[in-house]
């Protein structure tokens, strides 16, 4: 059925409430350094998914069992049990909140502080949870679906930028060795442990009985694509950076664009994809914290409960936050404990159900925190070109910017058409970053950012191996940038297209052309992948400025 009646939720919006609340953190924690990697990872993977479905048939059982803590257990024990639920959904959605307040200052907005996105996102996740369990399923009914074909068609827009000879190093450099598929299965698990929970929501769903066939797809599907993304992944950016890369899937991102390079930047759109995900996993957190409140007799913790969250999430022990011991506790106290806590309420026996407890329902989506900061657009510089080069101070960065008025068409006749330049040197490049800062009244927004020119200098000091460094750390420089190598990078930036920036005529070199004729270039993601498999450079596409114009010799 699609739709539920008598307040509950049908099997479709069960299956798009696990979509919604699994996805983003599996492909954002899962992959990548310290995680799932190689054939170990995806063997492992496999091995927990079928644990999972046989632990899911065994879950429905104990639905009844979960109806009342205290009844099914005692006063003391039932209790207990509460609590030891509890510290899990307040480690976990703190864990979550921490995560956010992590990666949207570093990938989506800058100048607002962590601190402050972790009260928002626990303030408006918290919010209505005594609704209704109704509300929150027709929640997932319009934007589970979406979400999951987002990301599906983002996978698909990468597989264009897969190399065979990548996953081929995979295969060579990965080993399946009998600890690690089991630690890899051990961590899905643990990744999945949340799933101990369903018993407490179960109880509104529409023919609960029947609900496995529901569980298991969406165990299958979330399993599915964190298996792609296992291999999608180092074939897109090579084995030896997968192994390096904390959030893979965030340069991933970086450089799945539609095809014609339709939007500058269009990895936003599937950051908001995940973020959407992340908040909506945050608000089922609060949703069974509110449900393991009323089972064990222990108030509706409407107001207590985020507050824990958020101070778990702020707090700091040794220099730790909660995303540095997160792991350990699920590893070798939730899930064992789970494991010895579900194998005494089996032996306690069947219990009568009792009525329903009320829900708790995420409600209002924070699409303020996937715009621009506190930074409106006009105040604003969008260069298109950047070029580098060595300089007696050390480093030269020139921003190439957009001649606006001619590029629409509505330039004066006076204006001469000249493309501005902002040339800055320093020591590095954080020294350039700070001189900007001081010197120039719009923030400098590289997001836009087409085309990187290379200075011959900078390429035979080896010094771009330092700007490299610098790009890498900064997640608003796409990678799908296309990189070319030239005498003087400022010359050419300054050199007159008439009637668009150099970034976008360089570009257009590339791509404005018939299928046959389109040439390649070398992008930053290239760039990264010889960088990281054996510290040399890619070569690259030389630029000549000539009396005529610019000449560009390609090198296929």
């Amino acid at each position: 059925m699609k739709f539920a009646e008598n307040n509950r939720i049908s099997h479709r919006q069960l299956y798009r409430q696990m979509i919604l609340a699994f996805l983003a953190p599996f492909l954002l924690c899962l992959p990548g350094k310290e995680g799932l990697l190689g054939k170990s990872g995806i063997a492992g993977v496999f091995l927990a998914l079928a644990l999972l479905a046989l632990y899911v048939l065994l879950l429905l059982r104990m639905v009844p069992w979960y109806s009342d803590l205290v009844k099914s257990l005692g006063t003391v024990s039932g209790r207990g049990a509460g609590a030891f639920f509890l510290v899990y959904v307040i480690l976990t959605g703190a864990y979550l909140a921490r995560l956010m307040a992590d990666l949207i200052p570093a990938v989506l907005v800058t100048g607002i502080p962590g601190s402050l996105i972790s009260f928002l996102t626990v303030a408006v996740c918290s919010f209505g949870t005594c609704k209704g369990m109704q509300r929150r399923g027709r929640m997932a009914e319009v934007s589970g679906g979406i979400l999951l074909w987002g990301i599906v068609l983002m996978m698909v827009l990468c597989l264009g930028q897969g190399r065979m000879d990548y996953l081929k190093e995979m295969a060579e450099d990965s080993t399946v060795q009998g600890k690690a598929v089991m630690d890899g299965c051990y961590r899905f698990l643990c990744a999945f442990s949340g799933l101990a929970l369903l018993p407490f929501g179960l109880k509104d769903v529409e023919r609960r009985g029947k609900a496995g066939k529901t569980l298991i797809l969406g165990i299958v599907t979330l399993g599915g694509i964190l298996i792609g993304t296992l291999l999608l992944l180092p074939a897109v950016l090579g084995w030896k950076r997968l192994e390096e890369e904390v959030w893979p899937v965030i340069p991933l991102m970086a450089g799945a664009d539609l095809p014609g390079n339709i939007l500058a930047r269009f990895d936003v759109l599937w950051m908001g994809f995940l973020l959407y995900s992340l908040l909506f996993a945050l608000g089922s957190i609060f949703h069974y914290g509110h449900q393991i409140c009323l089972r064990a007799h222990m108030g509706t913790g409407r107001w207590w409960l985020p507050a824990a969250v958020f101070l778990v999430s702020a707090a700091e022990f040794e220099g730790k936050q909660i995303r540095d011991y997160y792991g350990f506790y699920l590893a070798f106290i939730f899930v064992p404990g789970l494991l010895l806590l579900q194998i005494y309420m089996a032996f306690r026996g069947n219990l009568k159900r009792r009525r329903r407890t009320a829900a708790a329902l995420l409600l209002v989506s924070l699409l303020g925190l996937t715009g621009c900061a506190a930074i409106e657009p006009e105040k604003r510089m969008y260069p298109l070109a950047l070029g580098v080069d060595v300089s007696e101070q050390g480093f030269s960065m020139t921003y190439g910017m957009p001649d606006l008025p001619q590029a629409t068409g509505q330039e004066k006749p006076e204006e001469n058409g000249s493309i501005p330049v902002l040339s800055i040197t320093g020591k590095d490049f954080q020294e350039i970053g700070e001189i900007y800062d001081r010197s120039q009244e719009k923030y400098l927004d590289i997001s836009h950012i087409q085309v990187i020119l290379l200075g011959n200098s900078l390429m035979e000091s080896g010094k771009w191996r330092e700007l490299f460094s610098y790009l890498k750390e900064d997640p608003f420089m796409g990678e799908n940038v296309y990189l070319f190598r030239t005498e003087d990078p400022e010359a050419v930036l300054s050199w007159d297209s008439k009637g668009s920036s150099v970034g976008a005529y360089l570009t257009g070199l590339l791509e404005n052309r018939l299928p046959g004729q389109q040439k390649s270039g070398v992008t930053l993601r290239q760039a990264y992948y010889q960088w990281y498999q054996n510290g040399t450079l890619v070569s690259l596409p030389l630029i000549v400025l000539e009396e005529e114009g610019i000449q560009v010799y390609l090198y296929d």
